[in-house]
């Protein structure tokens, strides 16, 4: 169910909302003995994220470097790209934000695309022409938004400071549906969301609330609210990925990342992955992840609920592993287990074929991206993006045997090629 997004294979971040980052009714890469992966690459700076629209319509969204380096107002810009040159097709004005952070991007149901940056939310065409904008109260960076199955757009600021804000927008007009809710702590992860009910990681509790279409409001759920930080000696966690049982999710989340999360971990403590039971909040467990002091991430965990495997890592460093569950609960099993990995940017699953897919960057290489065997965590095919900088934002499923990956100075399509030839666009 698309909910209140475009039906394509990926309208938004992560593909939707529950952020199980696999491609709605799209096939796999499906790499075979004697084929490789090739890149086109086009440069850009601070690219966050591309979504799919309608057959070949890609949409990329970018925002300014120079003048978030100085400590000024930032802007965001919006372009349609051809999907396989990745050259601008249409491209819109420079978009008022403010501060800097990676912003969200999305393709909703009736085809329009959505974009929050800074402290503003902007609603444009397919041809990228700003069709309305909004405002949005607090002096702070917006860290994107979700859309509920009923339409509304939810959005909040990041914070470490002010309590978190949570602003519902009509996702025509983008004026508000309803006077603001104030979470009781700040959060700095980015909103999940299943069906009407959205889900927000604070610094030490996760909560959810509840779309009430009737008394157009958002409620809290004061009984499903989990205090994760209690004598945990972690920093806060990230993003929450929702399955049909589970909330998931990694802490120890602060970090000083400049060009890579290796070594960049401030908690000293290892960093965990949490799982949630959507039916009791009691109902948890929370395992380190390598095990190692100063752990650290960025990002969520990766889950394929039809195998039942949770990949989490640990950039700070440098290892990725994978765990069996049951859908019901009880204790995860080990199933694989890769160091030396460098792995930190959000990642791609796909169910059909049983392939992952990631990031791998060391400091002489830089960044590739990889493709692993779910299961075994073998790999399959790795092409090599030449970035100077390790990614740690959003890729995307593209049209057929391709996909895209965002890092902060490279756009690079990634697809399977033939085995008469390896060479690189």
């Amino acid at each position: 169910m698309n909910g209140g997004y475009f039906a394509s294979a990926w309208p938004a971040e992560d593909a939707g909302p529950r952020r199980l980052a696999a491609p709605r009714g799209a096939p796999g890469l499906a790499l075979r003995a004697g084929e490789s992966l090739v890149c086109t690459r086009r440069r850009t700076l601070l690219s966050t994220m591309v979504v799919l629209g309608a057959p070949g319509d890609v949409f990329l969204l970018t925002h300014d470097a120079l003048r978030a380096r100085l400590g000024l107002p930032t802007a965001a810009r919006v372009e349609r790209i051809d999907a396989r040159t990745l050259r601008p097709l249409a491209r819109s004005p420079r978009l008022a934000g403010g501060p800097m952070w990676p912003g969200g991007l999305a393709v909703l149901r009736d085809g329009s695309v959505v974009a929050v940056y800074g402290r503003h939310a902007h609603r444009l065409d397919r041809d990228c022409r700003p069709l309305a904008s909004r405002t949005l109260p607090e002096p702070e960076p917006y860290n994107s938004f979700v859309a509920l199955d009923a339409g509304p757009l939810v959005t909040k600021n990041l914070s470490r400071t002010r309590r978190a804000r949570l602003s519902v927008l009509d996702p025509v007009t983008l004026e508000p549906l309803c006077a603001d809710l104030i979470a009781d702590e700040p959060s700095v992860a980015r909103l999940s969301a299943a069906g009407d009910t959205v889900y927000l990681i604070g610094l030490t509790h996760v909560r959810r609330y509840r779309w009430d279409a009737r008394a157009a409001c958002l409620r809290a759920d004061d009984d499903w609210v989990v205090d994760y930080a209690a004598d945990a000696g972690r920093t806060h966690g990230w993003d929450a990925v929702i399955d049909e049982r589970h909330a998931w999710f990694m802490d120890n989340g602060e970090h000083r990342y400049l060009t890579s999360m290796v070594g960049a971990g401030v908690g000293r403590a290892p960093n965990r992955l949490l799982r949630i039971s959507l039916a009791d909040p009691r109902d948890r467990i929370a395992i380190d992840v390598s095990g190692l002091p100063a752990g650290s991430v960025t990002n969520p965990p990766l889950v394929e609920p039809r195998r039942r495997i949770v990949v989490g890592f640990d950039s700070a460093n440098r290892v990725l592993r994978a765990w069996r569950f049951d859908a019901d609960g009880g204790p995860l099993e080990p199933l694989w287990s890769r160091a030396s990995f460098g792995v930190a940017s959000h990642g791609i699953v796909y169910p059909d074929t049983g392939e992952l897919v990631v990031n791998d960057w060391t400091r002489l290489g830089g960044e590739s991206v990889v493709v692993l065997d779910l299961e075994t965590g073998d790999e399959r095919g790795r092409v090599r993006l030449g970035g100077w900088t390790q990614g740690v934002v959003f890729p995307s499923a593209g049209f057929g045997r391709d996909l895209y990956w965002s890092s902060m100075s490279v756009l690079a399509r990634v697809h399977v090629h033939p085995p008469s030839s390896g060479a690189q666009t």
